[in-house]
């Protein structure tokens, strides 16, 4: 196979190798949006990104952004915010809501969504099969901002986030981080480079750099199903962002 190649997939066409490749960062396009689909490209390090004008493409970029945990950056005033639990936050509560919304949220530099209802409905079934997560954020009751991504081995692939309420989705990354750190993640898939990223903490590595971190995470077994049951039920939740918030 050659370097620069896009691969047409079908059933019986998988993600090729990338070891080694050098391309523009599309590997290949076509195929579905199935479980199986979407946890062999994941565990490859390649996700979905396409408009609808296009058929679904598959990116694997040959330089990657990503958050060691312990490197997110964490400014004085959002710590003081967090300690004042201004913020409340939970897991898994509303995932298809989450994704609705991102889809919906206007970004700088940014035109259209790769959120569609193809989209939400297959990350759906991931969420269902204990793969996907989404973060909640809430401010005085009401759903301020959250995020949501993909869970394998011990690497999470942050897919989008949004807020309604200034500094909620920043607290989101917070809590988030915690919650890693605590269950010994290896790192946060964030995928591409952007300066408030990179104001955040994350660094940009090559594909086969990334490929090596991915390979020894997925070693670890993964933390499947409902992760807000999981930290309700834990001594250590992290009391001074918030804790846990049950809505309704």
């Amino acid at each position: 196979m050659k370097d620069r190649e896009i691969i047409h997939l079908n059933k019986n066409i998988m993600f090729p190798d990338l070891k080694g490749r050098q391309d523009s960062g599309v590997i290949a396009f076509g195929g579905d949006l199935s479980v199986g689909r979407l946890l062999e490209a994941y565990s490859k390090g390649i996700f979905p990104w396409y408009d609808q004008h296009s058929p679904i493409l598959w990116h694997s970029p040959m330089e990657r952004c990503i958050f060691e945990i312990d490197d997110l950056i964490v400014s004085h005033s959002l710590k003081h915010k967090l300690k004042k639990n201004t913020f409340t936050f939970t897991f898994d509560n509303h995932f298809r809501q989450i994704m609705q919304i991102c889809a919906l949220i206007k970004r700088k530099g940014e035109i259209g969504t790769w959120i569609f209802q193809e989209t939400v409905d297959a990350y759906t079934q991931l969420f269902e099969a204990g793969y996907a997560h989404s973060l909640e954020v809430w401010y005085n009751g009401k759903l301020a901002g959250g995020l949501f991504g993909v869970s394998l081995g011990k690497a999470f692939f942050g897919e989008s986030m949004f807020h309604s309420v200034t500094d909620a989705s920043k607290a989101a990354l917070v809590f988030l981080f915690d919650f890693l750190k605590k269950n010994d993640f290896h790192f946060v898939d964030a995928q591409m480079h952007t300066d408030h990223l990179q104001s955040m903490g994350a660094r940009v590595i090559t594909r086969d750099e990334y490929l090596k971190k991915l390979e020894f995470a997925l070693k670890e077994k993964t933390l499947r199903g409902n992760w807000d049951e999981y930290i309700s039920r834990r001594d250590d939740a992290p009391k001074i962002y918030g804790g846990s918030h049950k809505n309704g």
